[in-house]
């Protein structure tokens, strides 16, 4: 079984590393397509493949159609908005996602932001300091 993992972003080094090793590990075989910049080049690398995994690379019909042993698409992250899952289904392809799976990165962002607000970083001028304040977060799911 061949297992593509495409993204035009590429993952963190240390991701890929475990992906390989899960996948290989499995006795799958592992086909990498990072920083990727042309479709044309996606739709080569899934005509093979029975897996894919992306981030937040686009899923259509046709990609679909170039894809002829294609069973399953993983969406790492928590949405499907980048897959076309009318033209998935009509494939018979399963689609899935991983939500919460980088819930910890999120949670990491937005207290750098929130930091980055507050000392008005994107002005460049003087901002506030926390020092005898009160900070709370206020979140909904794998985040709060």
């Amino acid at each position: 079984m061949k297992i593509l993992v495409a993204t035009d972003k590429p993952f963190a080094k240390v991701a890929v590393d475990g992906i390989r090793r899960e996948i290989e590990t499995a006795g799958y075989e592992l086909v990498l397509l990072e920083k990727y910049t042309e479709k044309k080049q996606l739709l080569d690398a899934v005509r093979d493949v029975d897996a894919v995994i992306i981030r937040s690379d686009v899923i259509d019909t046709e990609v679909l159609d170039a894809a002829k042993n294609l069973k399953i698409v993983v969406r790492a992250g928590a949405g499907y908005d980048n897959v076309d899952l009318d033209a998935a289904t009509a494939h018979n392809i399963c689609v899935m996602n991983t939500p919460g799976q980088n819930a910890n990165a999120v949670a990491e962002l937005a207290i750098g932001l929130m930091l980055y607000a507050v000392r008005n970083l994107y002005n460049g001028t003087s901002g506030t300091e926390l020092m005898g304040k009160k900070l709370g977060i206020h979140a909904y799911g794998n985040v709060g």
